[in-house]
């Protein structure tokens, strides 16, 4: 196979990156998007999720910055923040408000549309590459349909003006997202559809965007930039916005995202009961920061959250001249943010296998999706462990009822457990980090000894009531601002605040720490 021309259907994140790759490799690289890409960072049609937070993981960051280099920098210099979540963010656990502490974590804080207005700027500097808007993919043509040496060799599309055309490929990159409709042209052509492995577990979330208070008219108590609140874990009668996982979540602009979400719980779609669930989350600060700024946006609720994994790598034969990228192979649960960075780990992928094959065969084709396949299964198990817990999910992938009961029961005092530990223990906390960012399998976390042995200690010091970082603070009070990174190494005879006071003791009898704020 030739190398002379690659099509990418869809212009977003996934498209944006397969593209950055493949114009080190084709001679001409065409981007077809359907949407008319605005000039700036602005919400458009085929990007419903732009409404909502998004995050990259640190492979995802490194993946884009090997594809696209200087794109975190381009991303910070049009507004982007970089912090470190366990210092900038106020999590509430179960119990209450955790500590803050310095991680090996960091995150770089912007809305979607904004990455996506960087990538566009990077992509737009290739020479390779020609972008084309308004431009609809109508299928796919193929010869030899279902046999072994089937190829994709090119596509069909219909302009913003009707008009239909026709395009040759030596190589189609599916980047449609969810609603790709490649099976079903493949299927058209003789193609069997590849088997699916499909889980949901029902989440719905609404979002609102707000603009922050001028900086001299913030709250003293706003020295975080980010307000996680987890779902409780409490059997007992309580609202129900206290099962919601809210984020209040800082982008470029002095704005923030305002997100609840739930697994099979009805969400607020309009503002008026937005503000009355988010007064309701469970921890008073959250209700109280969205209420002290000014909504600039309507709500926007989103249910289309399920998990699905279109498995090519199982089709015999595969149909050769075609990669899928993005959710448009394996969709997941948006909650975990895995998305982008899952499909620049791909783009990465295609660019190894592209310097290591100077033909587009069969073995260039398996390959990939091996190795693609192993890239997958990092988030699929991650997504997995948790969504399996409901007995109302539904799909290919739902754990017996066993199983379903163990992770409901352990899945979250498991996550606080690693959290806590981490919080004292620098392997726990960086080993726990490089799974979150699909640096390391789940599976390989669970067979590292010395991770075991960080949380078997943890609990021994709390038998043994040796020093570990108090947590739990009361969380109908302010997040405490207090750093304890190198605690207990604190002066006890040092001034604390009651807002400093675990729910576990009373606020006179709580540790005296330094406490920043004077």
């Amino acid at each position: 196979m030739n190398r002379d021309t690659a099509v990418v259907l869809g212009g977003s994140v996934a498209g944006l990156c397969a593209a950055g790759v493949l114009a080190r490799h084709f001679g001409k690289v065409v981007i077809l998007e359907r949407d008319l890409l605005p000039p700036d960072a602005e919400h458009r049609r085929g990007v419903p999720q732009s409404k909502h937070p998004h995050f990259l993981l640190n492979s995802g960051r490194r993946a884009i910055g090997e594809i696209f280099p200087g794109f975190e920098e381009a991303l910070i210099a049009a507004g982007g923040m970089l912090l470190m979540p366990s210092m900038d963010a106020a999590y509430c656990e179960d119990a209450g408000w955790a500590p803050r502490t310095s991680g090996s974590m960091t995150m770089v804080y912007s809305s979607r549309i904004l990455i996506e207005r960087v990538l566009r700027a990077k992509v737009r500097q290739l020479s390779a590459v020609d972008l084309r808007e308004g431009v609809t993919v109508t299928g796919l043509r193929s010869v030899g349909g279902g046999t072994a040496g089937g190829r994709v060799a090119g596509i069909e599309y219909r302009t913003a003006e009707g008009e239909d055309g026709r395009l040759s490929a030596d190589l189609v990159v599916d980047a449609l997202g969810r609603g790709s409709s490649t099976v079903g042209w493949l299927a058209a052509a003789g193609w069997d559809a590849p088997p699916e492995q499909t889980l949901d577990a029902k989440v719905t979330y609404t979002s609102r965007w707000y603009d922050l208070p001028a900086a001299d008219e913030r709250p003293a108590s706003w020295w975080w930039r980010h307000l996680i609140i987890a779902p409780t874990q409490d059997a007992g009668s309580h609202p129900v916005e206290h099962e919601f996982l809210s984020n209040f979540f800082p982008i470029e602009g002095d704005r923030a995202i305002v997100c609840m979400g739930s697994w099979g719980i009805p969400m607020p779609g309009d503002a008026d009961a937005f503000e009355a669930a988010a007064d309701r989350v469970r921890a008073g600060a959250f209700g109280q920061a969205a209420r002290a700024c000014t909504p600039v946006s309507p709500v926007h609720l989103t249910r289309s959250t399920g998990n699905r994994w279109r498995r090519f790598d199982l089709l015999d034969p595969p149909p050769l001249g075609l990669v899928c990228v993005g959710d448009s192979i394996c969709a997941f649960n948006p909650f975990y943010a895995q998305g982008m960075s899952s499909a620049a780990r791909s783009a990465l992928i295609l660019g190894d296998l592209l310097r290591e094959h100077e033909v587009c065969d069969a073995a260039f084709f398996r390959r990939f999706l091996a190795r693609q396949r192993k890239s997958l299964a990092v988030p699929w198990m991650l997504a997995m462990a948790r969504d399996q817990a409901y007995d109302f999910a539904t799909g290919t992938e739902v754990a017996p009822r066993w199983r379903r009961r163990l992770t409901a029961r352990l899945s979250w005092p498991v996550f606080d457990l690693v959290n806590a530990a981490g919080r004292q223990d620098p392997y726990v906390e960086r080993a726990f980090a490089q799974v979150f960012n699909l640096d390391k399998s789940l599976r390989r976390l669970t067979v590292d000894p010395r991770f075991w042995f960080g949380l078997a200690r943890h609990r021994l010091r709390q038998a043994l009531g040796r020093p570990v970082v108090p947590s739990g603070f009361d969380q109908r009070r302010d997040p405490p601002a207090t750093d304890y990174t190198h605690y207990p190494r604190y002066t006890r005879d040092a001034r604390n605040t009651r807002n400093d006071a675990p729910n576990t003791q009373p606020a006179e009898t709580a540790p005296g720490l330094i406490d920043p704020r004077g």
